[in-house]
């Protein structure tokens, strides 16, 4: 009989001294790698986006367009491997965005970019500022979100300004957790220097809106001035200084009158105040029959590349919980409102224990139909074979989501076909009772439908 592939692999291991170790290693290597896999929400899908974003001031929507938008679209589609170009464009302000291929690298995606839009630079008009560009991808999705709130009792002591004021230093703590990547505040509103012209004192002192312009965007600035060595030590001089408090602004010389220095507290009023311009969040919570309104800040906090999400999570929630009391005072509250780590942790437990269903059916249905041995046997191939399966990806780079588990689930189906196939052919060899041994009629069993069960399973 021609044995074929299957039934020589089978002859060659079935008595085999070294099956056994074989069998316990992948049991061993299987178990490591489901407790070190990582674990996330989204697979690692390659869809680089790249975001060119320029300032136009002065031109309303429609000229961006014409000037700014198209241009940039015109150079934006000749770079290889961009698949899809979008564009939005307001008042003063510019954004394409370039979408590559599936699977495009991304730092090679930005480099391309990069090195395109400045080649072309010149048939962008001339007063359009210089490009910021930047990359997003399926990285830059927040694993875990936290919402800064106030408690009932303490809503009238926090506004959102504070709130963004705490998110902030909790943001710089977060970002020391291992394997957190991109980290960003939604709503809030940051102090800013806020400094608001007087006319009727601007025009009693003789001063001009672009002199005030003019000498805040001067002052708030420092550059080299030199070096020079002081006990074996370098010391780096800088000129000039960053505004920091509104007397710091207030003091600045606008211009000088009557031989008396003009001082920008004489014809401007400068004051801290939070921002105007960012989004703003509250959140809501049931209060008897109606419902309490408080301001919220929410961090959101990403995942490098290729890291466990699980891990992750419970690091920012570890870190969060060590500083309540302290950097979070007392009357504030951290709501989690996402945490793709403890979604994904409970995915895989779930897929885990509907693996261990699907064995434990499979066998006892074995079990009754053909006969115990041969259910254990099934016992033991099903799970090695799972196990060695997330040992592979595991090596390759691949992790638990929302697409590998489905593709797992679905292979349980194959998987258990392929042992009662393979079994049931087994236990029909033994029952002829034709003077062949155990082994000889296990070999010829696998031969006989090895090959083309795993035909059937690959197509």
């Amino acid at each position: 009989m021609n044995l074929g592939l299957s039934g020589r692999l089978t002859k060659a291991t079935l008595n085999s001294p070294l099956t056994p170790l074989m069998l316990l290693a992948a049991i061993a290597v299987g178990l490591m790698a489901v407790l070190s896999i990582p674990r996330e929400e989204e697979p690692q899908i390659s869809v680089p986006m790249v975001d060119i974003m320029v300032a136009a001031p002065g031109l309303s929507a429609a000229d961006a367009t014409e000037l700014a938008a198209k241009p940039l679209e015109a150079i934006v589609r000749s770079i290889d491997g961009v698949e899809h170009v979008y564009t939005q464009v307001q008042d003063d302000q510019v954004m394409v965005t370039a979408r590559f291929l599936v699977g495009s690298d991304p730092d090679d995606a930005a480099v391309r970019v990069h090195e395109k839009v400045r080649a072309n630079y010149g048939s962008i008009p001339v007063g359009v500022s210089e490009p910021q560009i930047v990359t997003r991808g399926i990285n830059d999705v927040p694993a875990v979100v936290l919402t800064l709130t106030p408690s009932p009792a303490a809503a009238g002591r926090w506004s959102d300004q504070a709130l963004y004021d705490v998110a902030a230093r909790l943001r710089t703590e977060v970002g020391k957790v291992e394997d957190v990547g991109l980290t960003f505040i939604v709503g809030g509103r940051p102090s800013e220097i806020r400094v608001e012209p007087d006319p009727a004192r601007m025009a009693a002192r003789g001063v001009a809106l672009s002199s005030v312009l003019e000498t805040v965007a001067q002052a708030n600035r420092s550059f080299p001035a030199g070096a020079f060595r002081d006990q074996g030590q370098a010391v780096t001089l800088r000129s000039g200084e960053r505004l920091s408090t509104p007397d710091d602004a207030s003091l600045l010389t606008v211009r000088s009158m009557a031989g008396e220095p003009v001082y920008l507290r004489d014809v401007a009023t400068v004051v801290q105040a939070p921002r105007e311009d960012q989004a703003r969040a509250a959140h809501y919570a049931r209060v008897g029959d109606g419902w309490s309104r408080t301001p919220a800040v929410s961090l959101a906090v990403a995942k490098r590349q290729g890291a466990n999400a699980v891990v992750v999570s419970h690091g920012v929630m570890q870190r969060v919980e060590a500083l309540k009391g302290t950097l979070i005072p007392d009357g504030l509250e951290v709501v989690v409102t996402r945490d793709y780590g403890e979604t994904a942790n409970e995915k895989a437990n779930e897929l885990l224990m509907h693996l261990g269903l699907a064995t434990i059916s499979i066998v006892i249905l074995i079990g009754f139909a053909i006969g115990w041995r041969e259910a254990g046997v099934t016992a033991v191939v099903i799970p090695t074979t799972i196990l060695l399966t997330l040992f592979a990806s595991n090596l390759m780079g691949y992790t638990i989501n929302r697409v590998s588990l489905f593709a797992l689930i679905f292979s349980i189906g194959i998987l258990v076909d392929d042992a009662i196939v393979m079994i049931e052919n087994i236990a029909r060899h033994w029952a002829m009772n034709d003077g062949r041994s155990r082994a000889q009629a296990t070999v010829e069993a696998v031969a006989e439908v090895g090959n083309p069960t795993v035909v059937a399973t690959l197509t």
